[in-house]
């Protein structure tokens, strides 16, 4: 059986040479060969204690080590955040993913206080892909999720939750604060200019809302979100729909 060794790449090479450098100057530091090379360099005299000079070395050591040493741990942990950031962003409108905005909202639900969840669909979407093409339908997604940044707070949570469906997470926010912010993502959207043949083609969003004053589980307010985003569909679409989860909760126990 023969075993290959893969070949090291210059700055492996290059670290390797490097360390075994250090090792070897370390092994000597406190040797009678450090005390005669040290005060023969800085005629510091024979007669000075060895275990002064066999000081130096490591010292003098010590401090270039040091600095590439948390040089290489920064730039493990930059290509630890940006591999993070990948892995939780959606590849087509930089948006979290689902599964990215489902942990972090799922997380966020349980601190016990008020928020409110925005579930936003693209009315009529299919039928932009099936006239347009794919690209303009992946065009017309980058333009709704540039009009819902622009419109949330720092620390909300924006995810690309389905094909061409949304979600928000709005901590600390009421039902007058969520209802207004889906009202400026619904206007902001019907102003975009999408021109996928050279002609306007207007483009609407519907959004359901459930909001909730206490510890709700996301699967609860995101089915409730789901039914007034249903609501708001059946009701002619590019509209708002709202409710409280927690009424919606009291109301199924009543039943």
């Amino acid at each position: 059986m023969t075993i290959e060794i893969p070949a090291l790449s210059r700055d492996a090479h290059r670290a390797v040479l490097v360390g075994m450098a250090g090792i070897t100057l370390a092994s000597i530091a406190g040797s009678e060969f450090a005390t005669f090379l040290i005060s023969a360099i800085f005629d510091l005299g024979a007669d000075l204690p060895a275990y002064l000079v066999s000081g130096i070395v490591p010292l003098l050591l010590a401090a270039p080590g040091s600095y590439f040493q948390l040089k290489r741990l920064e730039q493990v942990k930059a290509a630890y955040r940006e591999l993070e950031r990948v892995a939780s962003t959606d590849w087509l409108t930089d948006c979290l993913n689902r599964r990215a905005f489902t942990h972090r909202t799922t997380a966020a639900t349980r601190i016990g206080r008020p928020g409110a969840l925005l579930v936003i669909d693209a009315d009529g979407f299919k039928a932009i892909n099936d006239r347009f093409g794919h690209d303009r339908g992946d065009d017309a997604l980058r333009a709704i999720a540039d009009v819902i940044r622009r419109n949330v707070r720092e620390g909300d949570l924006v995810g690309r939750i389905g094909g061409e469906e949304f979600g928000i997470y709005l901590p600390d926010a009421t039902g007058p604060h969520a209802t207004a912010m889906a009202e400026a993502i619904r206007e902001g959207v019907e102003d975009i200019s999408f021109l996928p043949e050279d002609a306007p083609h207007t483009l609407s969003v519907s959004v359901g809302i459930a909001t909730a004053t206490a510890s709700v589980p996301f699967d609860d307010l995101f089915r409730v979100a789901d039914q007034q985003l249903y609501a708001a569909k059946a009701g002619g679409r590019n509209r708002v729909a709202i409710t409280a989860a927690n009424a919606s909760d009291q109301s199924r126990a009543a039943a």
